[in-house]
């Protein structure tokens, strides 16, 4: 049966951050990812996951300045990267995440040869401190339809990037929602990339609501997973219709039912 985490960036977002962990641990959720929790102390992020007994998965890189969506992948950014990746790497160390998503950032196309030579000397350098420090590093492809001018649109792509770097701390994030934007065949191609996908996500297509609307079949998609051999979680990233609990029916036959 498949497992999933609650984005706490989307989900019972109606409450403050620090609340939202124990809505989720409510909700019947064991795990929860972050993007950019970084006004919050990370001990006070560390004392709500224990306190609810959930799993802590992954963070973003800082997002950068306004429309830079990431600074891995940037030409001249490199000092800027650093000091963002050092951030994210203490912040996740302090909470006991597990994996870091690095974001590649916005580039021009005449910038883009230049950008995937920036991109893998910054993921070779990070994934080795990431290696240390026991955390795994993760590139999600974005497609273009959300983030213009994002760099890394494709899986191929990445799968490729992954290569390049030589490193098996790299993977994949696979965002079901990204990937049929952008590609469409979506257990065809995970199933070509799982040796090197470290973490899914999904949304419904195209509103990025619940996983229950839309144009995915994603009953068939969670039954392929556990068919591959996916032992990962799920990570629940979309923009609830409504109140996050009254919307999630879809999850509960995958045992996400309220705790008593």
């Amino acid at each position: 049966m498949p497992r999933f985490a609650a984005n706490l960036a989307y989900l019972f977002a109606d409450r403050p951050l620090i609340e939202r962990f124990a809505a989720a641990a409510a909700a019947g959720f064991r795990a929860v990812e972050l993007l950019f929790p970084y006004d919050v102390p990370p001990s006070a992020v560390k004392a709500a996951l224990e306190r609810h007994g959930l799993t802590q998965l992954g963070v973003n890189t800082p997002f950068g300045r306004e429309g830079e969506a990431g600074l891995a992948a940037l030409p001249g950014r490199e000092r800027d990267w650093e000091a963002a990746f050092k951030r994210a790497l203490d912040y996740g160390v302090a909470i006991g995440g597990r994996s870091i998503h690095c974001m590649a950032g916005c580039v021009a196309p005449e910038q883009r040869p230049a950008a995937e030579a920036v991109f893998i000397r910054n993921l070779s350098r990070a994934a080795a401190q990431a290696e240390a420090a026991g955390i795994t590093l993760l590139i999600e492809p974005l497609n273009p339809r959300d983030r213009p001018g994002y760099f890394l649109n494709r899986v191929e792509h990445a799968a490729d990037i992954i290569g390049k770097v030589g490193s098996s701390n790299l993977r994949i994030q696979f965002d079901f929602y990204h990937a049929q934007i952008f590609g469409g065949d979506l257990i065809r191609r995970f199933e070509a990339h799982l040796p090197l996908i470290g973490h899914v996500q999904i949304a419904g297509v195209p509103a990025r609501r619940e996983p229950d609307e839309g144009e995915v079949n994603y009953p068939e998609i969670f039954t392929a997973l556990d068919r591959l051999g996916y032992a990962g979680f799920i990570g629940c990233e979309y923009r609830p219709r409504g109140r996050t609990e009254d919307g999630l029916g879809w999850a509960r036959p995958y045992g996400i039912v309220p705790r008593g």
